[in-house]
């Protein structure tokens, strides 16, 4: 079950690259029901995985020119403050209604993942200020990521373009800096609750990056809209599961 759990990695590292989030919600399950980790520790393990491989993105993406700085601090900063009380907050939960608010998350993710597979990727907004309205989006997101371990850029691209007025491209750059930043405040929040197994997440971490350096070298080049619905399908079956499995605790 390793290779599988190594292969899924690379998947989850590929569709980092190439939509910019959504790929990163299947870190948890894929600990949980593919390697057997316990919820929590899975959860734990996720920060370093999803944060190391949304940052080696985030660089590739700023090198292109698609990554506004100000709007990740803007963003980023907000939201980590979210992430470190929802890491915090997660103690008292228990870690299979953790898995349920993840299955929940999914859902919605392959909702708005499929919602943007109908709309032109190509429209660009003209930047102009961002609403206050960015700053709540900000922290909730921030306080799901610590809570569930997601790194949340199915709800931070949409967020960047509605709210903080960020073009569709520099959003998609964007939320990967800003998803590394959440990441290392959901993993301070929680960090000195269990023991990380190093060697294996450091491996699947680089299996990961590799993952997102093809995707986001290949994201001009392949068919985002059919991509998005497939990928948004997996989801919902996935989401399926979860929810199925931890029903009980509603």
């Amino acid at each position: 079950m390793i290779m599988v759990g190594l292969a899924l990695a690379l998947v989850i590292g590929l569709t980092l690259g190439l939509f910019g989030g959504g790929g990163s919600i299947l870190t948890v399950p894929v600990f949980v029901y593919v390697l057997g980790f316990d919820p929590k520790l899975a959860i734990a393990m996720s920060f370093p995985v999803v944060g190391a491989t949304s940052l080696v993105g985030a660089i590739g993406h700023w090198r292109a020119g698609n990554v506004r700085l100000s709007s990740a601090l803007l963003f980023g900063l907000v939201a980590m403050a979210g992430s470190f009380g929802g890491a915090r907050a997660s103690r008292l939960l228990d870690g299979r209604v953790q898995l349920l608010v993840l299955g929940i998350a999914m859902a919605a993710a392959a909702v708005m993942m499929l919602r943007s597979a109908e709309r032109d990727s190509a429209e660009v907004l003209v930047p102009t200020e961002p609403s206050p309205a960015l700053y709540l989006v900000a922290i909730s997101i921030g306080a799901l990521t610590g809570v569930i371990g997601i790194g949340g850029g199915f709800l931070i691209v949409p967020a960047l373009v509605v709210f903080g007025r960020v073009p569709i491209r520099e959003a998609v750059g964007t939320s990967l800096l800003v998803i590394a930043m959440n990441c290392v405040s959901g993993y301070a929040g929680q960090r000195d609750s269990h023991t990380i197994p190093w060697p294996f997440v450091i491996t699947f971490s680089a299996v990961a990056i590799a993952g997102i350096l093809a995707g986001t070298r290949f994201a001009q080049f392949v068919p985002q809209r059919t991509l998005k619905k497939g990928f948004a399908v997996l989801l919902l079956v996935i989401a399926t599961v979860v929810l199925w499995q931890n029903h009980s605790k509603l």
